[in-house]
């Protein structure tokens, strides 16, 4: 690619990304009212002053992809915070803690959401809604730092995922001051999820257990995480 061509792609792409966010921008007045649906999609391209066509083709399947949209920014937004955050004082599960509560606060109005979980609850988008969640408990793991790339890049992204998601509901309902309750309830999940890590531990290096645990060892060594490019979801098994 030239470079000339090269520069009107990027142009292209800046244009469509700025048209992006501002549909976005556009569709949270109307969220709370009409959900994320094709209604509030077809609003927020007029308001936005961008062309019916174009406004389509960002979003081509409606309010999910709208949604999606959403959940993305937050994610973002999440990210962005925690590369300004200084962690090194913290203990590796408060960093966890930190980055789940980063992602709740970058969340400006709980309707959104709401709206948001009514929508990935339907069968047709519930896949949407668990890779959305699978996807932002990978990008924690990614900022925190995590190396592995073997079962445990799935066993410690599912875990998360499971935190995250009872934290979220519970702070759905949480009216506490400055949202308390929720983190005192995310803490819990974490020291949960410790101890389960700790007691796994002291079963695989039981010598008792050992020649029981080797097959089970052997066949979950040979998953390997997804390499660039590839789904989040399915991994590699080497076969010799």
């Amino acid at each position: 690619m030239s470079d000339a061509q090269e520069s009107t792609a990027n142009e292209t792409s800046n244009e469509m990304s700025t048209a992006s966010d501002r549909i976005l921008d556009a569709a949270l007045n109307h969220v709370p009212f009409d959900g994320w649906s094709t209604t509030t999609l077809r609003a927020a391209i007029a308001e936005a002053g961008v062309a019916p066509a174009l406004g389509r083709a960002l979003f081509p399947r409606g309010g999910v992809d709208l949604a999606l949209a959403y959940h993305d920014r937050g994610d973002r937004a999440m990210l962005a915070r925690l590369e300004e955050t200084d962690l090194t004082a913290l203990r590796f599960r408060d960093r966890i803690a930190t980055a789940v509560r980063f992602r709740l606060e970058a969340v400006e109005d709980r309707d959104l959401v709401r709206r948001g979980m009514a929508l990935f609850a339907l069968p047709m988008h519930a896949g949407d809604g668990t890779k959305a969640v699978w996807g932002t408990c990978d990008r924690i793991w990614t900022a925190l730092g995590d190396s592995s790339d073997d079962v445990n890049w799935y066993t410690k992204r599912a875990t998360l995922s499971g935190v995250y998601s009872s934290t979220l509901l519970f702070w759905l309902g949480d009216d506490s001051e400055g949202h308390e309750a929720t983190w005192a309830f995310l803490d819990r999940r974490i020291d949960n999820v410790m101890q389960f890590e700790t007691v796994k531990a002291k079963v695989n290096e039981n010598p008792f257990l050992k020649p029981f645990l080797a097959v089970p060892n052997r066949l979950l060594g040979q998953i390997k995480a997804p390499v660039g490019g590839e789904s989040l979801f399915p991994g590699r098994v080497f076969r010799k």
